[in-house]
């Protein structure tokens, strides 16, 4: 009876044979390559099931080239926060600037929210499904390996994130951790002596900013830079910097925010206990989103170049579906400064 429902099993896809096989769509990938990454006893299980289902060793990789739906997958992974909410400043301006670009060039956008505790396998069947020609992921959240191992078995993928040496898949983003190092040199320059970091430290990204700005502290021969763990919800940000405020204001000169949503949030926290900015507190935030110019005072942040950088998460995926293998695009982050730092 096994063996019966076994062959009345339909894969149409890299991932339906990927979970027919009990292993990782990147795993069939390099088995069906030929790759000595794979054990014997794997490869040889994998080829079974791909000759069983009538499927050549090169036959899914050329199926998903010729794949022609006219829509790009858009998804965003919130493993770091599940409440994080796609109507977040910075996912919105990024999303309208990947619309246009992707309008540009004759694509559908299709969206998609996953939180990956809730779904293992939420990029093997996105790109499985059949239903788009490539995926653009904004952010790696906790999900790093994950995205490794699907990039080692498909290639229309380009992600925005946190470029690191050696990294598999192609990414597009900004110098984060030189983006850290020019916050903290503005917090100094300013006056501040006493840093602390508003933000997880925990997603590859904000991990970065962090390690510029303590780059900066030890070369300068402050104090380690205190980090004030917030989650990126409005809702619990809110309520998590009025408990840091409460707890270590005293200790700190200068606030380094992980994104200028956070800032913005601490701006209005550090009103209500009456801590003067910038003369008792010196703030720097980072993107350089919309609401950096319109807060009171007016932020000084980091800007992100993110129409250029939805112009570049394109482009490297287009090339991508003519075949072509694309390097990483680091983009250089600015200083703006404004009133309060």
């Amino acid at each position: 009876m096994d063996e019966d429902k076994t062959t009345r099993v339909t894969v149409r896809n890299i991932t339906d044979l990927a979970r027919l096989a009990g292993v990782s769509p990147g795993t069939v990938s390099r088995a069906l390559a030929g790759k000595s990454l794979v054990n014997t006893k794997t490869r040889e299980k994998i080829e079974a099931l791909a000759r069983e289902h009538g499927f050549r060793p090169n036959q899914m990789a050329s199926g998903l080239r010729r794949q022609k739906t006219g829509v790009i997958g858009v998804v965003i992974p919130l493993g770091h926060d599940s409440r994080q909410q796609i109507s977040d400043s910075f996912f919105m301006t990024l999303l309208g600037h990947l619309a246009d670009e992707l309008t540009r060039e004759g694509y559908d956008l299709m969206l998609r929210r996953v939180v990956p505790e809730d779904d293992a396998d939420w990029l093997d069947r996105f790109i499985g499904s059949g239903m788009i020609d490539g995926v653009i992921v904004i952010g790696q959240s906790d999900q790093f390996d994950r995205i490794e191992d699907v990039a080692d078995g498909y290639g229309p993928m380009v992600v925005w994130g946190n470029h690191t040496e050696g990294q598999r898949h192609c990414v597009v983003g900004t110098d984060n951790r030189l983006g850290g190092r020019l916050a903290a040199e503005r917090l100094i320059a300013a006056g501040a002596t006493r840093l602390a970091f508003l933000g997880d430290t925990t997603a590859m990204e904000f991990a970065a900013r962090f390690a510029g700005a303590q780059d900066i502290a030890t070369r300068m021969g402050l104090p380690p830079i205190i980090t004030l763990p917030t989650h990126l919800s409005p809702d619990r940000a809110s309520e998590e910097i009025a408990q840091h405020l409460a707890a270590r204001a005293r200790d700190i000169d200068g606030i380094f925010a992980a994104t200028d949503t956070l800032a913005a949030l601490c701006l209005t926290e550090l009103r209500a206990c009456g801590i003067a900015v910038p003369g008792d507190m010196k703030l720097a935030g980072f993107d350089d989103l919309p609401i950096a110019r319109q807060t009171v005072p007016p932020l000084t942040t980091v800007r992100q170049d993110i129409a250029a950088g939805a112009r570049g998460l394109v482009d490297l995926l287009l090339r991508r579906l003519a075949g072509e293998k694309t390097e990483s695009l680091v983009l250089p982050p600015e200083l703006v400064v404004r009133a309060t730092a």
